[in-house]
């Protein structure tokens, strides 16, 4: 065989083996963008479901002043 030869199928050797690598890195890139969104979606549901902090501290300040006024009206019964 030539230089030639050897060239050429060495040159056809690397651009097969370039084409499989690019095919699966596109399918691999094609997967990490489809999971991205799935991962997007999630975090969306997650912060549409939970509670934040001001919610819960909202809350939290409602039921206090409850306890309060009941702990008045208490207070105020024993008194007599």
């Amino acid at each position: 065989m030539e230089m030639r030869e050897i060239i050429m199928i060495w040159n056809i050797v690397i651009t097969i083996v370039m084409a499989v690598v690019g095919f699966f890195m596109k399918e691999k890139f094609n997967e990490i963008q489809r999971l991205n969104i799935l991962l997007n979606r999630t975090r969306e549901e997650i912060a549409r479901d939970s509670v934040t902090q001001a919610e819960v501290d909202k809350i939290l300040d409602h039921i206090d002043q409850r306890f309060n006024k009941l702990e008045d009206k208490i207070n105020q019964l024993i008194a007599r």
